[in-house]
């Protein structure tokens, strides 16, 4: 267990600690907290897995390419490319603004897919394979407003204290009833993202569609076009997934 610990270590800090992805055994055995000889061996373990890889001129350590291999065989077997990404891009393509697609990681959404509108040089960029704690977001919103209510309660009591446990629950309320959830400016200042739910056919959350925003002149009826749309684009996903409620 403690080499399995170690190896996440590693692939976690070449994923969010570098632009390059690329580090140094040094650089590694500070973030990691492991002496190098420590972490020649656990890398040399793990290049022969193909977890990661060394470029051969700077020596420094990369994300192998077998997790490119494993993400689309991911996509292959949750039908991305025949059923969702088609709808993202008709919704991008209406709405000319970046779309994104997050599903529910326990605590945390990740978001899977981001198509951005050549159209619009203006836009809000969030990373793939960003993680967002549950309660923050347009799309986290959503998928807590439409998740078993045990279910969401122990993500709320996990993460929130007490205070603002009410607010919350309100917001929550306030997004099933409407269809859709929105949040100003939560995590990147002058946005605005809306969103809608998906549901596979047991009526379960799968994830979430939304759409981001620059909110700087952002008008009462363009604001109701896009909200229409996601909503739209969401029942149209579910649908494809099996979904047969209303």
């Amino acid at each position: 267990m403690q080499s399995i610990d170690r190896a996440m270590n590693v692939i976690n800090v070449l994923v969010s600690k570098s632009t390059e992805n690329w580090l140094s055994i040094t650089e590694l055995s500070q973030e990691c907290d492991l002496p190098i000889s420590s972490m020649h061996r656990l890398l040399k373990a793990m290049s022969k897995h193909g977890l990661i890889q060394q470029d051969e001129q700077s020596k420094q350590y990369g994300l192998g390419n077998i997790w490119l291999e494993y993400g689309l065989q991911m996509y292959d077997k949750m039908d991305y490319v025949s059923k969702i990404r088609p709808e993202l891009e008709i919704l991008m393509n209406q709405v000319e603004e970046s779309v994104y697609l997050s599903q529910p990681t326990g605590m945390e959404s990740l978001i899977i897919e981001r198509i951005d509108s050549e159209k619009n040089q203006i836009r809000v960029y969030d990373q793939l394979g960003l993680k967002v704690p549950m309660p923050v977001g347009a799309a986290n919103k959503v998928m807590l407003a439409y998740m078993p209510y045990k279910q969401a309660k122990k993500i709320v009591d996990t993460l929130l204290p007490e205070q603002e446990r009410s607010a919350l629950w309100d917001t929550l309320q306030e997004t099933k009833m409407k269809g859709y959830g929105m949040s100003h400016s939560e995590r990147t200042e002058g946005t605005i993202s809306v969103a809608a739910p998906i549901l596979d056919h047991f009526g379960e959350v799968y994830g979430a569609v939304s759409i981001g925003i620059v909110s700087f002149n952002l008008t009462d009826d363009r604001l109701n076009f896009l909200i229409k749309n996601v909503i739209e684009t969401g029942k149209r996903i579910s649908a494809k997934l099996g979904y047969r409620g209303s």
